[in-house]
């Protein structure tokens, strides 16, 4: 394929090939114009559920809402529950389903119990899945029962502070099925931070079109016009990984490219100084300088309160790594406060999806330490991490109350879905900008095709 005739950015061009931060070697994905018939084709959607959804690793959950022996979370992708849970021997999962009749056996998103009790017939089963206890046994047949009916379990594994599940038969190993690098997640310690906000809201697009419109940053002038002033959306490094992950690295505290002044310290970037630690009106540079200051300025908090920044490239500390898992999710990776984003088909309208969020802020003592004011939590959100909040869900016609920029994507997203029916449509015509899409596509046609 030829090469675009524009360069892309690259960082950071003296990082190492061994840094985390270093630019990935080019992939060659084509320039196939994929179908659109996927955007909107129940027989395409239930071909999705059978390759994708079922025989995928899937972010279920985060361990820090499995503390204790007995914490669980219930996970809900289309017409399958799963409950996630910590038993003595570890984290496991099992179908939230009744061995008996198939009654739903949790109908709490949360909770602590060591035993589940099914609401039907009143069967009984420990956290680890055994029978406990079949209500008027003498009244089965002993070869009905014979086999000691526990839950279905779910293979389940633990990586960086998440859980992930997966439904399929001998699923591979999860490490080499995320795809990143090792240490790439390990180094934000999601496994010490707290969920501050969870919100569930129903948006008017297929699920894919979500993942697309987080998976690039071309349409930040256009859409988002307020960013300009603090996100370098021309400067982004764009790199591929195995298996369909990806990520961008959008530098902030910047002026984007394509606006003319480039010198004034606006007030977008003002806050972002604030925000860091750093006096705006002290504060003597250039537009040029605030990135810098913006790293110094969290370098300088974290010797205070102990962070251990250490472990962070300088460009981890003002930038955005905004990281792709396939199939379905979007980590905006930050030192003091990580964005997971969850892109969860619909149960049966293939144009309609969930779009599922938490925000988790690594806990510290400091009044000024919290999320990025862009991360567009409520005035009030309690930050603390000590009480963990329930999850916020919305229909289709709610404001989720995500934010200028997430409601702006919601708002636009329906428009795309509609415009993709059009006979004047014929598909999707990517850019380099937009390689993240093509990434995923060829992972999401390679799986359809297995």
């Amino acid at each position: 394929m030829n090469s675009p005739t524009k360069p892309f950015a690259v960082i950071n061009p003296d990082a190492p090939a061994t840094s985390l931060e270093a630019k990935q070697p080019h992939i060659d994905n084509g320039t196939q114009c994929y179908s659109k018939e996927g955007y909107f084709s129940r027989d395409y959607m239930e071909r999705e559920w059978q390759h994708i959804w079922t025989n995928s690793w899937l972010i279920a959950g985060v361990t820090s809402d499995l503390e204790k022996v007995g914490d669980f979370f219930v996970f809900d992708i289309r017409d399958e529950s799963i409950i996630v849970t910590r038993t003595e021997e570890g984290v496991k999962a099992f179908y939230n389903v009744c061995a008996h009749r198939g009654a739903k056996l949790v109908w709490d998103e949360r909770g602590n119990r060591k035993v589940f009790v099914c609401p039907f017939h009143s069967w009984s089963f420990h956290n680890n899945g055994d029978l406990r206890r079949i209500t008027d046994e003498d009244t089965f047949h002993p070869d009905v029962v014979a086999h000691r009916p526990g839950l279905t379990p779910v293979a389940c594994a633990e990586h960086a502070g998440i859980v992930f599940i997966h439904m399929g038969e001998n699923p591979p190993p999860l490490a080499e099925s995320i795809g990143l690098p090792e240490g790439y997640l390990e180094a934000y310690r999601l496994d010490q931070m707290k969920v501050v906000r969870h919100v569930r809201s129903e948006w008017g697009s297929n699920w894919k079109v979500g993942v697309e419109a987080f998976y690039e940053s071309y349409h930040l002038h256009a859409v988002h016009p307020e960013t300009r002033g603090v996100m370098g959306d021309l400067n982004v490094q764009y790199d591929l990984y195995p298996n369909g992950a990806s990520r961008m690295i959008v530098p902030l505290g910047q002026p984007s490219p394509r606006i003319n002044d480039q010198e004034s310290v606006n007030e977008g970037l003002q806050l972002m100084l604030q925000e860091a630690g750093v006096d705006p009106a002290a504060f003597e540079g250039t537009a040029a300088d605030v990135r810098r200051a913006i790293q110094q300025g969290k370098r300088e908090r974290s010797k205070r309160l102990g962070l251990e920044y250490e472990r962070f490239e300088d460009g981890q500390l003002s930038d955005s790594w905004a990281t792709g898992i396939f199939p379905n999710v979007q980590i905006g990776c930050h030192p003091e406060a990580v964005f997971l984003m969850r892109f969860l088909p619909h149960e049966t309208d293939p144009e309609r999806f969930y779009y599922d969020t938490m925000t988790l802020l690594l806990p510290a003592e400091d009044p000024d330490y919290r999320p990025p004011g862009w991360m567009g939590l409520p005035e009030g959100t309690d930050v603390s991490g000590r009480q963990r909040p329930e999850t916020e869900h919305y229909s289709i016609e709610e404001d989720a109350g995500l934010g200028l920029v997430l409601s702006q994507d919601s708002a636009l997203l329906p428009v795309v879905q509609k415009g993709m029916r059009s006979r004047g449509f014929k598909g999707q015509l990517w850019g380099e900008q937009e390689q993240r899409l093509r990434h995923f596509h060829v992972e999401l046609e390679r799986r359809l095709g297995m």
